[in-house]
């Protein structure tokens, strides 16, 4: 079962006040573009966990906006995977991508200002929080370590050069460590930093995060292979055609799917035993493994 979609609708209307807030000042043509990748309708998985994982640490403020932070960099990772010199997506999330509706040169810079846009928002909303100079330092440092080369960037590099080569499972864990799992991760220590969590409360989140975000990957080849272009929202099987190592080609469909079933029962153990085991964080991970889409 997905979260309560009254979340993912406060998420929503974040969003659309942060595009009316910071975007006025660019040219319109990025301005549109950043607003209709923000605005793509999406599972919201990555806000969410920041939020869940900010209220399982005792915080009580408002997080939302900290929160889209992190959808802003997932959706600029979004829109420049999609452009034709990367995997080459006419689709995402069941509309045309944003290099289809605006042009490859709007979504490459557009991408590119998400970058900043993510950070400026990110350090806003931690000042509206009354975080202190060393957590909104905590916090803005997760951010961009999971952003760049130590993660998402160094690992979709990384993916990139292993196309039309046959990865072994340990190397393909490892770039999905880093390619999806990281902004994941960060996600959660994000909320947990701005709470004012302990460090072991911290450690039991990236445990936590780096099995779902590993789990959320497998489940994504699994369902390349299983689903169907409408069900899912964009093109199915790119990664057969951009000659991917997946997981359902190195462990079949059944062993991959047991994998992430695995991998969801590590992360909720590391949550319990922390005593951080909460009804929001368990139902996505178990969502996880569970969707169709």
């Amino acid at each position: 079962m997905f979260p309560a979609s009254t979340e993912r609708e406060a998420i929503e209307v974040a969003l659309g006040e942060i595009c009316a807030d910071y975007l006025p000042s660019l040219p319109p043509s990025i301005a549109a573009a950043i607003e209709y990748a923000l605005s793509t309708p999406g599972k919201r998985i990555r806000p969410l966990l920041a939020l869940y994982a900010y209220r399982a640490c005792g915080g009580s403020g408002n997080a939302i906006r900290l929160a889209c932070a992190i959808e802003i960099i997932h959706a600029y990772s979004l829109v420049h995977d999609d452009l034709p010199c990367m995997d080459d997506d006419d689709m995402r999330r069941g509309r045309p991508t944003v290099h289809k509706v605006h042009g490859s040169r709007s979504a490459i810079v557009a991408g590119v200002a998400m970058i900043p846009l993510a950070v400026l928002v990110a350090s806003d909303a931690a000042r509206a929080m009354k975080l202190t100079p060393e957590v909104r330092s905590a916090v803005l440092q997760t951010l961009l370590n999971a952003a760049g080369m130590s993660g998402m960037i160094g690992g979709q590099v990384r993916d990139l050069s292993g196309e039309r080569l046959l990865l072994s499972l340990e190397r393909r864990e490892e770039i999905h460590r880093s390619k999806t799992g990281a902004l994941i991760v960060a996600s959660l220590v994000m909320g947990a930093h701005a709470a004012g969590a302990s460090r072991e409360r911290i450690a039991a989140l990236q445990q936590f995060g780096a099995a779902i975000g590993l789990a959320f990957q497998i489940m994504d080849d699994v369902l390349d292979v299983t689903s169907t272009t409408i069900a899912l929202g964009k093109t199915t099987g790119r990664d057969v055609a951009l000659g991917k190592s997946t997981y359902p080609a190195l462990m079949g469909i059944d062993g991959a799917k047991a994998r992430a079933e695995r991998l969801v029962a590590e992360g909720l153990q590391a949550l319990e035993r922390a005593k951080m085991l909460t009804q929001e964080l368990s139902q996505v991970a178990n969502f996880i493994v569970t969707r169709t889409s």
